[in-house]
């Protein structure tokens, strides 16, 4: 399967993509991050806006890349990356909501697990449910990261949600009442993905508003300010 590049969403060829990839939702963080953190980077994907870079941080060859807003955009992402261009480990670094009233804007969240209301999982006919959860090592060296740096964090379960308006209002209060620290969009898909070709994931989301209050940030600053969350991820390649 390793020759079929360039895919129909990525214009790579095989060996120009690193092993390791961080991946955000908005093309545009992932070239901020190209741009602030990467030497001699690369732009080997433009298809559908989608950008992707390889270059070099602190010696190590990593790449960056978009992979666009939901469960089915980051599913064709990652199984591309995984299947086709021989990744190991993806990185996402995202946006959430917070669901745990506790978190404030800024905070970060490491995805332990992700409930989600998609039914991707269906796919691989399994005789029950699939707990979609992050690679312990990766997990591990994030804390680690992140108590370094002093950072405010929480490890746990997400809620990856297919409907980002939704019409029932009380939908994330249910959530509350388990546990489930934020709400975001991609990491179910990520993790299984990972999980189905023997790979490696860690979704890494920065508190970029809260439900409840209203209180949320700009589109610039979830572009570009999120730095402490980027710097978690690249702290762990």
């Amino acid at each position: 399967m390793l020759n079929k590049t360039p895919t129909p969403h990525i214009g790579a060829k095989f060996g120009e993509i690193a092993e390791t990839v961080i991946m955000a939702g908005d093309p545009l963080r992932a070239k901020f991050m190209s741009d602030t953190y990467l030497e001699n980077a690369v732009c080997y994907n433009q298809v559908r806006g989608m950008l992707g870079y390889t270059g070099t941080y602190r010696g190590k060859r990593i790449s960056i890349q978009g992979h666009g807003m939901g469960i089915p955009s980051i599913g064709i992402y990652t199984y591309e990356l995984y299947n086709f261009y021989g990744v190991k480990t993806i990185i996402r670094v995202g946006s959430a909501g917070a669901i745990d009233t506790t978190l404030k804007i800024g905070d970060i969240v490491l995805a332990q697990g992700a409930c989600t209301n998609s039914n991707y999982a269906s796919q691989y006919c399994l005789p029950g449910t699939f707990a979609p959860i992050a690679d312990f090592d990766l997990l591990s060296q994030a804390v680690t990261v992140a108590k370094d740096k002093g950072l405010r964090f929480k490890v746990g379960n997400v809620y990856s949600s297919d409907t980002f308006y939704d019409d029932y209002a009380g939908s994330l209060k249910d959530w509350q009442k388990m546990g489930v620290l934020a709400v975001e969009m991609e990491a179910p898909a990520l993790y299984m993905n990972a999980a189905r070709s023997g790979n490696r994931a860690l979704v890494l989301c920065t508190i970029s508003d809260c439900p409840f209050t209203g209180e949320a940030t700009s589109a610039e600053q979830r572009q570009t300010g999120f730095t402490n969350m980027m710097e978690v991820a690249l702290g762990i390649i």
